[in-house]
Protein backbone atom coordinates (compact mmCIF):
# COMPACT_ATOMS: atom_id res chain seq x y z
CA UNK A 1 0.00 0.00 0.00
CA UNK A 2 1.51 3.18 -0.60
CA UNK A 3 1.45 6.09 1.66
CA UNK A 4 2.72 8.79 0.08
CA UNK A 5 1.81 12.13 1.19
CA UNK A 6 2.27 14.34 4.62
CA UNK A 7 -1.12 13.52 6.21
CA UNK A 8 -1.04 9.52 5.65
CA UNK A 9 2.50 9.38 6.47
CA UNK A 10 1.22 11.88 9.84
CA UNK A 11 -1.17 8.75 10.10
CA UNK A 12 1.53 5.81 10.61
CA UNK A 13 4.26 7.83 11.94
CA UNK A 14 2.12 9.33 15.15
CA UNK A 15 2.86 7.40 18.05
CA UNK A 16 1.91 7.79 21.91
CA UNK A 17 4.55 9.08 23.58
CA UNK A 18 5.25 8.25 27.72
CA UNK A 19 8.31 10.78 28.06
CA UNK A 20 8.70 14.25 27.95
CA UNK A 21 10.86 17.05 28.67
CA UNK A 22 10.20 19.34 31.10
CA UNK A 23 9.63 22.53 28.53
CA UNK A 24 6.71 23.74 27.70
CA UNK A 25 5.49 24.22 24.47
CA UNK A 26 5.20 27.43 22.61
CA UNK A 27 2.05 29.50 22.65
CA UNK A 28 2.20 28.99 18.97
CA UNK A 29 2.66 25.19 19.02
CA UNK A 30 -0.48 24.94 21.75
CA UNK A 31 -3.02 27.23 19.57
CA UNK A 32 -2.03 24.98 16.57
CA UNK A 33 -2.69 21.85 18.03
CA UNK A 34 -5.60 23.84 19.74
CA UNK A 35 -7.20 25.15 16.78
CA UNK A 36 -6.73 22.00 14.81
CA UNK A 37 -8.47 20.71 17.26
CA UNK A 38 -11.64 22.69 16.28
CA UNK A 39 -11.86 21.23 12.81
CA UNK A 40 -12.61 17.60 13.78
CA UNK A 41 -15.77 16.37 12.53
CA UNK A 42 -18.84 16.67 15.42
CA UNK A 43 -22.25 15.12 14.63
CA UNK A 44 -24.13 17.57 12.53
CA UNK A 45 -21.54 20.20 12.88
CA UNK A 46 -22.61 21.37 16.27
CA UNK A 47 -18.83 21.75 17.67
CA UNK A 48 -20.08 20.77 21.01
CA UNK A 49 -16.52 19.25 22.66
CA UNK A 50 -15.07 22.01 24.68
CA UNK A 51 -11.02 21.86 24.83
CA UNK A 52 -9.43 22.90 27.67
CA UNK A 53 -5.72 23.17 27.76
CA UNK A 54 -3.83 23.47 31.68
CA UNK A 55 -0.05 24.78 31.70
CA UNK A 56 -0.71 26.14 35.25
CA UNK A 57 1.61 23.88 37.15
CA UNK A 58 -0.40 23.97 40.60
CA UNK A 59 -3.45 23.16 38.95
CA UNK A 60 -2.00 20.38 36.16
CA UNK A 61 -0.95 18.99 39.67
CA UNK A 62 -4.30 18.49 41.02
CA UNK A 63 -5.70 16.74 37.92
CA UNK A 64 -2.27 14.38 37.69
CA UNK A 65 -2.80 13.68 41.51
CA UNK A 66 -6.48 13.27 40.92
CA UNK A 67 -6.34 10.92 37.95
CA UNK A 68 -3.53 8.69 39.74
CA UNK A 69 -5.54 8.29 42.57
CA UNK A 70 -8.32 7.42 40.21
CA UNK A 71 -6.19 4.97 38.51
CA UNK A 72 -4.67 3.49 42.00
CA UNK A 73 -1.38 4.43 41.49
CA UNK A 74 0.86 7.13 42.60
CA UNK A 75 2.66 7.72 39.37
CA UNK A 76 1.87 10.05 37.00
CA UNK A 77 -0.68 9.57 34.55
CA UNK A 78 0.41 12.09 32.35
CA UNK A 79 4.09 11.20 31.98
CA UNK A 80 6.00 14.52 33.02
CA UNK A 81 4.12 16.23 30.39
CA UNK A 82 4.07 20.52 30.80
CA UNK A 83 1.00 20.79 29.18
CA UNK A 84 -2.73 19.00 29.44
CA UNK A 85 -5.28 19.19 26.93
CA UNK A 86 -8.57 18.30 28.28
CA UNK A 87 -11.86 17.63 26.29
CA UNK A 88 -15.62 17.26 27.58
CA UNK A 89 -18.73 16.95 25.74
CA UNK A 90 -22.63 17.31 26.75
CA UNK A 91 -23.58 14.18 28.21
CA UNK A 92 -27.32 15.10 26.47
CA UNK A 93 -25.56 14.54 23.02
CA UNK A 94 -25.65 11.03 22.06
CA UNK A 95 -22.17 11.80 20.21
CA UNK A 96 -20.75 12.99 22.74
CA UNK A 97 -18.26 10.43 23.17
CA UNK A 98 -17.58 9.98 19.45
CA UNK A 99 -17.24 13.80 18.95
CA UNK A 100 -14.60 14.17 21.67
CA UNK A 101 -12.65 11.31 20.45
CA UNK A 102 -12.60 12.79 17.53
CA UNK A 103 -11.74 16.26 18.75
CA UNK A 104 -9.19 14.28 20.78
CA UNK A 105 -7.67 12.07 18.05
CA UNK A 106 -7.03 14.88 15.56
CA UNK A 107 -4.89 16.90 18.08
CA UNK A 108 -2.63 13.58 18.28
CA UNK A 109 -2.04 13.90 14.22
CA UNK A 110 -1.54 17.86 14.85
CA UNK A 111 0.76 17.58 17.95
CA UNK A 112 2.96 14.79 15.91
CA UNK A 113 3.27 17.14 12.51
CA UNK A 114 4.67 20.26 14.28
CA UNK A 115 7.10 18.06 16.45
CA UNK A 116 5.48 17.47 19.63
CA UNK A 117 4.61 14.26 21.50
CA UNK A 118 1.07 13.00 23.15
CA UNK A 119 -0.85 10.33 24.60
CA UNK A 120 -4.42 9.82 25.28
CA UNK A 121 -5.24 9.96 28.88
CA UNK A 122 -8.14 7.88 30.37
CA UNK A 123 -10.03 8.46 33.37
CA UNK A 124 -11.57 11.90 32.58
CA UNK A 125 -15.11 11.39 33.08
CA UNK A 126 -14.09 10.28 36.61
CA UNK A 127 -11.58 12.51 37.70
CA UNK A 128 -14.45 15.61 36.48
CA UNK A 129 -17.32 13.00 37.68
CA UNK A 130 -18.61 12.31 41.12
CA UNK A 131 -15.65 12.77 43.72
CA UNK A 132 -15.62 15.87 46.10
CA UNK A 133 -13.07 17.30 44.19
CA UNK A 134 -14.31 17.20 41.01
CA UNK A 135 -17.14 19.72 41.22
CA UNK A 136 -14.90 22.22 42.57
CA UNK A 137 -12.35 21.40 39.80
CA UNK A 138 -14.95 21.64 37.22
CA UNK A 139 -16.10 25.24 38.48
CA UNK A 140 -12.29 26.17 38.58
CA UNK A 141 -11.85 25.10 34.73
CA UNK A 142 -15.42 26.55 33.79
CA UNK A 143 -16.83 23.18 32.59
CA UNK A 144 -20.51 23.79 31.11
CA UNK A 145 -22.75 22.25 33.17
CA UNK A 146 -23.69 19.48 31.72
CA UNK A 147 -20.62 18.26 30.33
CA UNK A 148 -18.51 14.78 30.77
CA UNK A 149 -14.93 14.23 30.40
CA UNK A 150 -14.40 12.47 27.56
CA UNK A 151 -10.81 11.97 27.13
CA UNK A 152 -7.33 14.19 27.61
CA UNK A 153 -3.57 13.96 26.33
CA UNK A 154 -0.59 14.73 28.15
CA UNK A 155 1.18 17.26 25.14
CA UNK A 156 4.91 18.33 25.26
CA UNK A 157 8.12 17.79 23.32
CA UNK A 158 9.03 14.05 23.01
CA UNK A 159 12.17 12.96 25.52
CA UNK A 160 13.63 10.28 23.12
CA UNK A 161 12.93 8.76 19.82
CA UNK A 162 9.00 6.84 19.85
CA UNK A 163 8.97 3.22 19.75
CA UNK A 164 8.45 0.96 16.60
CA UNK A 165 5.52 0.35 15.29
CA UNK A 166 3.65 -2.87 15.49
CA UNK A 167 3.03 -4.58 12.55
CA UNK A 168 -0.58 -4.15 11.68
CA UNK A 169 -2.90 -7.25 11.97
CA UNK A 170 -3.65 -9.34 8.35
CA UNK A 171 -7.44 -9.16 9.23
CA UNK A 172 -7.94 -5.82 10.44
CA UNK A 173 -9.98 -4.94 7.79
CA UNK A 174 -12.40 -6.63 5.25
CA UNK A 175 -13.64 -5.48 1.83
CA UNK A 176 -16.52 -6.67 0.97
CA UNK A 177 -17.90 -5.83 -2.89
Amino acid sequence: MSMENETLKAIRQRRSVRSFKPDQITDKELLTVLEAGTWAPTGMGRQDPVIIAVQNEELANEIRQLNARVMGTKSDPYYGAPTLVLVFAPKNNPNHVKDGSLVLGTMMLAAHSIGLGSCWINRCEAVFGELPESKALRQRLNVPEGYEGVGSLALGYPKGEPHEPKARKKDYFRIIK
